[in-house]
This record gives C-alpha cells, sequence and structure tokens, in this order.
C-alpha cells in the first residue's frame, strides 16, 4: 500500500482517496461475497464500506495499517449486512458469477470447485468463516486479524484452526457424495466386459 497515497487521502485529496478505493474494492467485494454468499448483499456490504471509509478517512488515526483499518470496515459492513438481513449463516442459493468462463472442461470444473468451496465455507458458523476469509483470502495476519475482529491472537487462532478443519470435514463429505452419486452407466466399459 502506497503510504504517500494514504497520507494524501486523509489529507483530503480525493484523487489520492478514490486510487486507494479502485485498489481495495475488487478485494472488499470478494471478501464479502465470502462472508455473505449473496452477491446482492455482499454487493451492498462492499458499497457501504466503500461510503464508512470515505465519510471517515479524515478519523483515520493510523494505529494499525491503512488495509487493516478497511477491513475493520469492510469486515463489520458484512457482518452489519447480515444483521440487517436477519439471516444467521444461512447458505443461499442466489449465485451470479461475474465472469462468465469459457465452457471447456477445465473451466467448468474449475468452477464447479469454486462452488463446492463456496457453499461449504458458507456452512461454517459465522466467527469461524469470518476469521478464515480474512486469513485465506484476505491474506491478513494473525495479528491483523486480532485488530480487525477486535479479538485475542489465541482466539484467532482458535477459529481458524477449528474453521479450516470444519472446511475440510465439509469439503470431504462432499466429494464423497459427489463419488457416490456418480451414474454408473456413464464409466467406460473394456473391451471384453458384459455390457
Amino acid at each position: 500500500m502506497n503510504e504517500l497515497l494514504v497520507r494524501r487521502a486523509i489529507n483530503g485529496d480525493r484523487a489520492a482517496l478514490d486510487t486507494l478505493l479502485r485498489e481495495q474494492y475488487p478485494r472488499i467485494l470478494t471478501a464479502c461475497r465470502r462472508l455473505l454468499g449473496r452477491h446482492a448483499d455482499a454487493d451492498d456490504a462492499a458499497q457501504n464500506a466503500l461510503v464508512s471509509i470515505v465519510r471517515n478517512i479524515g478519523s483515520f488515526d493510523q494505529r494499525s495499517s491503512f488495509s487493516t483499518w478497511v477491513w475493520r470496515i469492510a469486515t463489520n459492513a458484512a457482518l452489519d449486512e447480515i444483521r440487517r438481513r436477519g439471516r444467521r449463516d444461512v447458505p443461499s442459493s442466489d449465485r451470479h458469477d461475474f465472469d462468465r468462463p469459457d465452457q471447456s472442461a477445465t473451466a467448468v470444473s474449475s468452477l464447479d470447485d469454486r462452488q463446492i468451496l463456496e457453499a461449504a465455507l458458507l456452512q461454517l458458523p459465522l466467527e469461524f468463516r469470518t476469521a478464515v476469509v480474512l486469513r485465506d483470502l484476505v491474506d491478513l495476519d494473525y495479528d491483523e486479524i486480532a485488530d480487525v475482529l477486535d479479538i485475542p491472537i489465541g482466539t484467532v487462532r482458535s477459529r481458524i484452526s477449528r474453521g479450516r478443519s470444519q472446511l475440510a470435514d465439509l469439503l470431504r463429505e462432499s466429494s464423497s457424495q459427489a463419488i457416490g452419486n456418480q451414474d454408473p452407466s456413464s464409466e467406460r466399459q473394456t473391451p471384453g466386459s458384459a455390457p
């Protein structure tokens, strides 16, 4: 992150703030989508985060890094959206990808894998999902996550560990179900075997 841009934005330079927001927005939106599931809710949360950043940039006191401050705002916006919608960890079927990949076998497989991962992530309890998203998607370190969530670092470690463990279990379960649901008639027959 460019510290000069941050200082200029704090001092009222709108162009610097716009540059910072353009840099941060894609990651904010992606994180909100992983936390919320429904793209419409995530879009609302990401927009609310940007508005909050614009409104509060002058009061950013630089006790933490700018990116940590941004992630605290984005995380709070996502959690506020969950509360506002009255949903508690309800996975959504409202899936709309903005990037429509080509329909090659690799792209379809990659899209399927991503959807399976997103669905499993949404099944995690919110406190685990939030910690895992901030660590594994946003790439914050444990200290930054503790600052963003305002919890002790030991709690961060526990939530990430438990979240990853539950996520692995969910993915194994999903994989087992996919294997069990394969159509046996689609398997290739070897020469000499009975049809």
